[in-house]
């Protein structure tokens, strides 16, 4: 009996002391997973990082000189232009309007009045012809009288001033009747209608508008013919191979840019990154309202390519890109993520493994971008740091590295 008892102790026994094992194992502390990198030396940029889109420098935008028909554009965007030499648009005049009845009857009135006008000088023409060939017959006789001496020189000399009368007469009358010509066909025109001068379309007189640049057509404002009025824009062209880049920059961020300063290009579809030079930083701000509604001030920023040409050549005008301005850089300093960093106070302090303890360390910061920040002071090239610290590492928490 007492020897069952003792075999039942025992295991009793063991259990209590796996139970106890089990619970003291459960509430020991274990060391937080964490993510670790060593602080190491690197390059370092700072950037401003903003979209952007290409635009051609010199736009020239071709208007129509006078009102007119427009015949159909024949050339295509995309399509090559010689200065001086490619014809771009013709312009041709266009069809008279159509008379309301009131107007055509007043019209025709004024076309029998200029008839009637017509007939009448020409019967003064005849008149002045039966004048002129009267006086032409008198002075026939009168210098054959004189050569006889029967009239007198005085005689003869108002014979010669009757016929020189009689002929001013007639030309006078003659250029009379030219007007009234001229007047019947005025008068006529006023009856003519569309229909009259469609046949005459394509033979007339057209205005050439040839191209004022060497370069491409990058956008048509009219291409099928129609009417268009004096100063109205056709065409708009330039040289694609002269591009450079426009960027709205806040107005905060545009203070920090200066002339020259060194640009990357990036997002633009090529694999290479393209390299810009700031060139000019306009003076003069805008407001733009941002995708939240928000009023922002803007700068507009003119950046140039320093890459070949044959590196970029697809571009062309209004396409869009990322441009990346830089306004510092450093090819070897300490720097950490910027994940790694986090307030403490008014400081920033990151967490070192320090033998698998979590050591909180304030550190300084210099110079930092959106990703990554320069460590002045507070840390050492090699010193192993928690890269994403959540709130389950504070300081003297026992850690281990995730890999």
């Amino acid at each position: 009996m007492l020897k069952a008892n003792s075999k039942r102790l025992i295991v009793w026994s063991g259990l209590a002391l796996v139970l106890v094992a089990g619970v003291i194992y459960s509430l020991w502390p274990r060391p937080v997973t964490v993510d670790i990198m060593p602080a190491a030396k690197g390059e370092l940029i700072v950037t401003v990082d903003e979209e952007g889109k290409t635009r051609v420098r010199d736009v020239y935008e071709l208007s129509a000189p006078v009102t007119g028909r427009l015949r159909r554009i024949q050339v295509d965007v995309g399509d090559a232009t010689t200065y001086n030499d490619t014809v771009i648009a013709e312009i041709e005049p266009i069809d008279p309007e159509f008379l309301d009845p009131r107007s055509e009857a007043q019209a025709e009135a004024e076309i029998r009045a200029a008839q009637s006008a017509q007939e009448l000088a020409k019967a003064e023409v005849n008149q002045a012809q039966a004048e002129l060939d009267f006086a032409n017959a008198e002075l026939d006789r009168a210098r054959e009288l004189a050569s006889n001496n029967t009239i007198s020189q005085r005689e003869l000399d108002q014979a010669e001033r009757l016929f020189k009368t009689q002929r001013a007469a007639l030309a006078k009358t003659q250029a009379a009747l030219q007007v009234r010509n001229y007047e019947y066909e005025r008068v006529r025109a006023l009856l003519m209608s569309p229909r009259d001068t469609q046949a005459a379309h394509g033979n007339c007189e057209c205005i050439h508008l040839r191209a004022p640049v060497d370069g491409r057509i990058l956008h048509m404002y009219h291409e099928s013919e129609g009417v268009v009025s004096a100063g109205e824009p056709l065409i708009t062209l330039g040289d694609p191979k002269d591009l450079e880049i426009i960027v709205e920059l806040h107005s905060s961020q545009a203070v920090k840019v200066q002339p020259g300063q060194r640009v990357l290009i990036e997002n633009w579809g090529g694999n290479e990154t393209l390299e810009g030079r700031v060139r000019r930083i306009e003076p003069v701000g805008f407001t733009k309202v941002s995708a939240l509604g928000i009023e922002e001030q803007r700068v507009n920023v003119i950046i140039d390519f320093n890459s070949p040409y044959e590196l970029w050549q697809r571009l062309g005008h209004g396409y869009q890109l990322d441009v990346r301005i830089v306004l510092w850089k450093s090819d070897n300093v300490l720097k950490l993520p910027l994940t790694a960093l986090f307030r403490d106070g008014d400081n920033w302090a990151v967490f070192v493994n320090n033998d698998g303890v979590a050591e909180k360390r304030q550190v300084a910061l210099g110079q930092k971008n959106g990703l990554e920040a320069e460590i002045i002071s507070g840390l050492e090239e090699g010193e192993r740091i928690v890269i994403y610290p959540s709130d389950r590492v504070v300081n003297g928490v026992g850690i281990a590295s995730r890999g």
